[in-house]
């Protein structure tokens, strides 16, 4: 039997990362979309590239670009995939902010771009659109799911939410199997250096291996629904696994500020620290060498925030048997010894 193929958009970013091993080991041949640039971007899926030049290796690259729609429909035609994950796009909220035209043409008329070239193509292709948290926004209820209204706070969020009811008119104008995952945040060792997780566990590893002094963040009482990367993406495969087509949200169902995750870093890290100050002007200090570690940076707080966002996920965890097993508390450890060894760094035990 020949095995299935599967395209991936954002093959480089965490989530394709973690997919693409996921597929390669439930037998899948895989194909990536990438982008051309001068300098690569790749170093986030470059093991699973044992032999470049064996014959069967089971993942390709194609270069292509969501803002073009030839080359979306020339690698549709080539690969003639069973499945479809748009996972790419403009994915950083603060950055949407400056780059609004860009984040809706990518996030946004990408999606509209890839399901006319599976509409055009008529392959029966099974889509996967990555939707987010973000599309509930200013939420008015403590806990978001597929029936709660949405009220995007970010050009990021308006585009994803353009998408998401693009892709459920395709299902329902077309007949095309197509769903959106909405996704609460889902961390790891391989999130962007720019997302503020991952930005505290490196700065905290920078700082004790003596190569950076102070981290600057922006607002901290920001409160989302953290979970583990590589469980969402078995969310993503599941969904495309069902009978019918389907909306599914991915999350833990526990809320935690981002002042909590670096505090909880800090510990995890033997950080002994000491809170100074007010508001924009609060600072932590490390009561071991008096230095400021922690301060508030102005440019980094946007110009709507998102106060708090927290998932239910019991449509997936009923209809999919998802279940996510990795905590906060493990989360945010996992992260940190991570990016600690990269850099020589050992925690106390």
């Amino acid at each position: 039997m020949p095995r299935k193929r599967a395209l991936i958009t954002g093959i480089t970013g965490q989530d394709g990362s973690y997919l693409a091993e996921l597929l390669l080991e439930k037998g899948y041949e895989v194909h990536g979309l990438v982008r051309r640039a001068s300098t690569f971007n790749r170093g986030r899926i470059d093991h699973l590239f044992s032999d470049v030049n064996a014959p069967d290796l089971p993942i390709t690259l194609h270069y292509g670009d969501l803002g073009d729609s030839s080359s979306l429909m020339r690698v549709l035609q080539l690969v003639k995939p069973d499945e479809i994950y748009n996972l790419a796009a403009q994915s950083h909220v603060g950055i949407s902010f400056d780059t609004p035209e860009y984040t809706g043409d990518v996030t946004g008329l990408g999606t509209t771009r890839l399901l006319e070239a599976i509409r055009t193509s008529a392959f029966p292709v099974r889509f996967y659109q990555a939707s987010s948290s973000e599309l509930f926004g200013k939420a008015t209820v403590p806990f978001q799911n597929e029936s709660t209204p949405f009220h995007p706070r970010s050009p990021y969020a308006c585009a994803k939410a353009y998408a998401f009811h693009l892709t459920r008119n395709y299902r329902e104008s077309y007949g095309i199997y197509a769903v959106n995952g909405i996704l609460f945040n889902h961390e790891s060792p391989r999130r962007g250096e720019n997302f503020v997780t991952r930005k505290i566990t490196l700065s905290l590893a920078k700082i004790l291996a003596g190569h950076q002094e102070c981290l600057f963040l922006g607002n901290m009482e920001a409160k989302r629904d953290w979970g583990y990367a590589p469980e969402y993406v078995e969310g993503m495969w599941l969904m495309l696994q069902q009978p019918e087509p389907n909306d599914y949200v991915l999350a833990i169902g526990r809320t935690a500020s981002v002042r909590e995750f670096l505090e909880l870093c800090l510990k995890h890290a033997g950080i002994r620290f000491e809170r100074r100050g007010e508001d924009k002007d609060e600072i932590y200090i490390d009561t071991k060498s008096g230095k400021t570690i922690v301060a508030h940076d102005v440019h980094y707080y946007r110009p709507a925030e998102v106060d708090l966002l927290c998932g239910d996920a019991s449509k997936a965890k009923t209809k999919l048997g998802w279940q996510p097993k990795t905590s906060f508390e493990e989360l945010a450890r996992i992260m940190l010894e991570a990016d600690c060894k990269s850099l020589g760094v050992r925690l106390p035990a």
